[in-house]
């Protein structure tokens, strides 16, 4: 931690949006901690959270999910973080901000106070169900009025209106968008776009009006509102949320004298300064030659521009690109460049409609041809990062330009990533260019999930990640590094592979595998052949699919040899040689009988007792020769391996949900313990678990985990691909209102996806990040089956689950399995060397 000296000059930031805090960590990055004193104001109670992602706040996401960073993130930093206060003023003379608790100095001051809601000046427009979607607390406002509410109407077309009227429609509300203009999303999309858009929301179930100019709201008869346009028909509502655009938070500027754009904004030059050279300005608030930029990623430039010109660099800010790649209510949108071309004087276009698939794209380019000056997209994006890179590179266009937008032609260029230049913008969001993901790959980064970490590309709005795959990988390749390696020198195939090997041939032990697909070894001398063993790396791994495909114990004599010491003895091996002991509780259920015969055991065997981070009561300190003994016992008792020792489900961690907690509104434990059942016996390339959370209060931390189901009132929310550990990373939205029979069908397709995919000790996380298409294509998959193999899944998984049988229990039962548990091959003795020592009432390691 960085503890700023007193002596270092004040800087006031206001504002912790998405932009502020970016600064902020711009900031860090560049040591700004040992020359200023950072002092951060937050007009919201809640930290820097995500506002791209903001309408999932309503699928079941909370602050804490969307947050930016850590809740100790600025304290670890020495910077000072200020929330729920309000920046009233700013004295310019005495360089102090003002606020509801006293005067605070600067010697820089930066504004990022963003943008509010436009909310058009509509008599009625006040009255109580009349909202705003902005900030998370307008987000509380809207489903407390969606409570007592049935319809919804949106005023305002455009990209935050679509936003909110999914919101609206994820509430269940009967949702209705009102846009002035004659279609929706005007800035982005021509009239032949805008009627696809129109007719693909509609599909949806959400009412579109374009061409509607609200003249007053009044009471309803059937509901509460009731909104007259221009021509007097009328359309009644329960709830109104206003998302007309958006307007430069300035008014601290404006109070101060600092100079404002004649439809508002804060003034600033390249640098980020404003007319006062002790202030700057970046993001929505900030208006640069005439523009203010409505995006996150131009608002993460200007504070990269800020943070440099704060510590005497000579960064300037050069405007910034407004192509946009969104997904409103499920529905593809593109705009790139010039894509009205309204703007290219002398510009030819080329469009392409399909009303079956309905797609629709246009072209806009030079008069003669040769360079690419705008593109839109609608239904489908899939030419979205090609036409980018032809865009923002000023690469050459083909010679009929149309094969960029028309579907399967002979003529269609491939970009590959050798054809970008190394300052090609990869991440818009983050501006990280091919350039520096070579940096990264050249210091060392050996993985696309290495590489984000380093770069925060395609950590922000994730539109550029099957670029930044391609990319990652043409650069490995082209560093002599293969993509697609083999597992190990004994097999000439990747784990992915090899599973479809062993499961399209039946092959059931490693020996077969080896003698048949195994990479030739030198003869040794004087002998006809080598024998074939196997490695620390392909052994495991081999042992893994065998059990995902077929399930056999691994304790059969053909498959032990295979196994590493923890599956080999099923427990964990400790520090001290000793072993622990983690019998399954499903759901963290355990009947008072249970929890005396643990204690039983404990006090018996001496061992060390904790109750684990996932609901489990883990014994520590077993010897290896008392292992039989204490499984014995336990089974006795009607307990089962909880393969705390294995690749394989380890926990589904509950809370008490409708059962007892009076937030709850699904029986959180009895799902809980139906999943650990169903899926305790499943191998997989590395260990899963899973949360069943009663309501959206979230107390059992599904979003932290591979598989998180969190209760609606309809139904179950799904997410996945989450973890905690070395490298946390928040589980994604995956499907939504799910009765219980597709929850278990969807989870069951998932995680058999993920077991024939993912590569050996491949968390469900870097899996997911690694998949070309991302988490759009794996709902393809999944959900759609756009594969043809769901039926192929869920049989492999039935496989799985019948052939279950508890690991311990068949071993305690083999004297020849017993044979192993023993110190010594010729000595019952226990191992001498085992030391422990007592510390507050139990044993632990000396």
């Amino acid at each position: 931690m960085n503890t700023p000296s007193q002596a270092n000059p004040p800087l006031i930031i206001i504002g912790n949006g998405m932009v502020g805090h970016h600064l902020v960590e711009q900031l860090i990055e560049r040591g700004a901690t040992e020359h200023y004193r950072i002092t951060v104001f937050g007009e919201e109670r809640h930290r820097a959270y995500d506002r791209v992602h903001l309408s999932e706040y309503f699928a079941g996401r909370d602050a804490q999910s969307l947050a930016l960073c850590d809740a100790d993130f600025y304290a670890e930093h020495g910077i000072e973080l200020r929330l729920a206060e309000e920046v009233t003023a700013i004295d310019r003379d005495a360089s102090e901000v003002i606020t509801g608790r006293g005067r605070y100095p600067y010697a820089r001051l930066v504004l990022a106070t963003g943008s509010f809601p436009f909310v058009p000046p509509i008599p009625g427009h006040e009255r109580d169900h009349c909202l705003v979607y902005r900030t998370l607390d307008d987000l509380d406002a809207i489903r407390a009025a969606a409570a007592d509410a049935t319809t919804g109407v949106v005023v305002g077309g455009g990209l935050l209106g679509l936003e909110a009227a999914n919101a609206l429609r994820g509430l269940d509300l009967d949702t209705a968008v009102v846009e002035f203009a004659p279609r929706l999303m005007p800035m982005q999309v021509d009239a032949e776009g805008g009627e696809l858009l129109r007719e693909k929301i509609e599909a949806l179930g959400v009412q579109v009006l374009t061409d509607r100019a609200t003249q007053h709201i009044e009471d309803g008869q059937a509901s509460r509102h009731r909104m007259v346009f221009q021509d007097d028909k009328v359309l009644e509502t329960d709830l109104i949320v206003f998302s007309a655009g958006i307007r430069p938070r300035d008014q601290l500027a404006r109070d101060c004298a600092l100079d404002i754009g004649e439809r508002g904004g804060v003034v600033i030059d390249d640098r980020c300064l404003t007319s006062d050279p002790a202030i700057l300005a970046v993001g929505e608030v900030a208006l640069w030659q005439n523009s203010i930029f409505g995006l996150v990623a131009p608002g993460y430039q200007m504070a990269k521009v800020a943070a440099d010109t704060l510590l005497g660099g000579e960064l300037t800010f050069e405007g910034a690109d407004m192509s946009t790649k969104l997904k409103l209510l499920g529905v593809d949108v593109g705009a790139i460049g010039d894509a009205h071309g309204n703007r290219s004087p002398g510009a030819r276009t080329f469009r392409y409609l399909d009303e079956i698939k309905q797609e629709y794209r246009k072209l806009v380019v030079s008069g003669d041809g040769r360079k690419l000056l705008g593109a839109m997209l609608v239904g489908n994006n899939d030419a979205y990062d090609t036409l980018m890179q032809v865009y923002a590179n000023g690469l050459d266009l083909p010679e009929d330009p149309a094969a960029l937008i028309v579907p399967s032609s002979e003529g269609a260029p491939t970009l590959g990533a050798d054809a970008l230049p190394d300052d090609a913008t990869i991440c818009s969001c983050h501006n990280v260019t091919k350039a520096a993901i070579c940096e990264s790959l050249d210091a060392g980064a050996m993985d696309l999930g290495a590489v984000k970490a380093e770069t925060k590309a395609s950590t922000g709005c994730g539109g550029c990640a099957a670029l930044l795959k391609n990319v990652v990988d043409h650069e490995l390749e082209a560093r002599g590094v293969e993509v697609d390696q083999s597992i190990c020198e004994h097999f000439a195939h990747t784990r992915q592979a090899l599973y479809d090997i062993v499961r399209v041939e039946g092959i059931r032990t490693f020996g077969e595998l080896i003698d048949k697909h195994g990479v030739s070894e030198t003869p040794a001398q004087g002998a006809s052949s080598a024998p074939k063993l196997g490695c620390d790396i392909c052994k495991p791994a081999v042992a893994s699919i065998l059990a995902s495909c077929f399930n056999e114990p691994i304790t059969d004599a053909a498959h032990i040899p295979l196994q590493d010491t923890n599956d080999t003895f099923m427990a964990n091996m400790q520090k001290n040689g000793t072993y622990s002991v983690v019998p399954r509780v499903p759901g963290g259920e355990i009947t008072p009988d249970k929890l005396v015969v643990l204690g039983q055991v404990a006090q018996k065997y001496a061992l060390y007792t904790k109750v684990t981070g996932g609901q489990r009561i883990d014994l520590f300190g077993a010897r290896l020769e008392d292992l039989p003994d204490i499984w014995g016992e336990l089974i006795a008792a009607g307990f089962e391996t909880g393969h705390a020792y294995g690749k394989s489900l380890r926990t589904v961690k509950s809370c008490v949900g409708s059962t007892w907690c009076r937030y709850g509104v699904q029986d959180s434990v009895g799902m809980a313990i139906r999943l650990e059942h169903r899926y305790k016996g499943l191998r997989s390339p590395h260990k899963l678990k899973f949360a069943v959370s009663g309501c959206t209060r979230e107390c059992a931390e599904a979003q932290s985990k591979d598989i998180g189901v969190i209760a609606t009132e309809h139904g179950w929310n799904l997410y996945v691909c989450g973890n905690g550990g070395m490298r946390p990373r928040h589980a994604e939205l995956f499907a939504t209102d799910l009765d219980d029979a597709q929850l278990i069908t969807i989870i069951d397709r998932l995680l058999m996806f993920y077991v024939r995919t993912a590569d050996r000790l491949q968390r469900t996380s870097v899996w997911r990040e690694n998949l070309e298409g991302g988490l759009d294509y794996l709902k393809a998959v999944v959900l759609e089956d756009s594969l043809g193999i769901n039926e192929e899944l869920e049989a492999q998984m039935q496989t799985v689950i019948d052939n279950y049988e508890c690991e311990w229990a068949g071993a305690i039962n083999d004297p020849e399995k017993l044979k192993r548990f023993r110190s010594f091959v010729n000595d019952a003795r226990p191992d001498p060397d085992i030391i422990v020592t007592e510390e507050r009432g139990q044993l632990r390691p000396a």
